[in-house]
């Protein structure tokens, strides 16, 4: 599986090379956030807030005002947790065209409670007008921007950096509102988001080889979740559905699948994996990930709680799984 470094550092630039309404905004995070690459290419476009997010939102909003696209780029948490209030009011309300490039979601930085975003999809998705995207791969990151654009409204994205693996083909970008079917079966069915999705393969491939027929799902469109394709598949699980998510289960994808299965009447049983109504600590991502049950062996035992079998599976089975780049569910059939 091919490992991309700082892509969306190199592709920022490229994109915006031929939109001159484009401009990146940033709060004293521009190296660490990948923008540092747009500056040093186009200092006129370019503008470094300092640490004052609040006021950043608000000039960001007067940028759209004037017909630019400002593109935010902070952590996560900067953007939903401090400014909050900009961000409603200033921005969500008027619904204008601002992009907001949350960086660090969820426990992908050892940084603890205050850089961890584990509410921002809670925070972003009860904002009218405001379109939420997770990126999940590099191809999601080198085309999420594409997808950003074409929205006629604000946009909150979380951002993958640093070395991003490519689980998904190139030339199959993101598609807003569609998701990505990557495995067939009618027993369970498991929809990921995020980080998660690389977890969740390397879980569904060694539990097909179990004889357990999953339906894989990967969901970058958390609002407006309206893909026909979620629905259908829930439908569809003999057993029952499985969410996981790099996100307090509250208010994240597994709560955008409990409130489509509860408004559809989808009688199934749903285990959440995520954080469970609790703050992460400061540790490495892989430990974080095991230690608050994001990972594949979270995934193996809720498979065995809805099916009822005990496959005997251990840390060493799901690390031996070497995962490829994928097209769609055609390309997983041969796993």
């Amino acid at each position: 599986m091919e490992t991309v470094q700082r892509p969306h550092r190199e592709n920022l630039v490229r994109w915006a090379a031929s939109r001159p309404e484009v401009l990146v905004l940033s709060a004293d995070l521009t190296a660490s956030c990948e923008a540092d690459g747009f500056r040093d290419a186009n200092p006129d476009r370019f503008f470094s807030m300092g640490m004052a997010e609040q006021n950043m939102m608000g000039f960001a909003a007067g940028l759209a005002r004037e017909g630019f696209f400002p593109y935010i780029h902070t952590f996560a948490v900067f953007i939903t947790r401090r400014p909050f209030d900009q961000v409603a009011m200033s921005i969500a309300y008027p619904n204008l065209p601002v992009r907001l490039i949350g960086f660090l979601p969820g426990i992908t930085t050892a940084g603890g409670v205050t850089h961890q975003a584990i509410d921002d999809i809670a925070l972003m998705r009860i904002l009218p007008n405001m379109t939420v995207i997770e990126c999940g791969d590099a191809t999601e990151v080198e085309s999420v921007l594409d997808v950003a654009q074409s929205v006629n409204g604000p946009v909150y994205v979380r951002m993958l950096r640093g070395e991003v693996p490519r689980l998904f083909d190139a030339r199959e970008p993101l598609v807003l509102g569609r998701s990505r079917l990557l495995s067939e079966g009618g027993d369970l069915a498991v929809i990921s988001s995020g980080i998660c999705t690389e977890e969740a393969l390397r879980a569904v491939q060694v539990l097909r080889r179990q004889g357990l027929a999953i339906r894989h799902l990967h969901v970058s469109t958390l609002k407006p979740f309206t893909d026909p394709l979620v629905e259908q598949v829930i439908a569809e699980a003999r057993l029952g559905v499985i969410a996981m998510e790099n996100h307090g289960i509250i208010g994240g994808l597994g709560s955008a699948v409990a409130e489509l299965m509860a408004e559809k009447g989808l009688g199934k049983r749903l285990i959440r994996l995520g954080l469970r109504d609790t703050y992460a600590h400061g540790a490495s991502r892989q430990y974080l990930m095991r230690e608050y049950g994001l990972d594949a062996m979270a995934l193996v035992r809720a498979a065995e709680t809805l099916s009822g079998i005990r496959f005997e599976l251990t840390e060493e089975n799901l690390s031996a799984v070497r995962l490829e780049t994928m097209r769609q569910v055609d390309k997983t059939e041969d796993l």
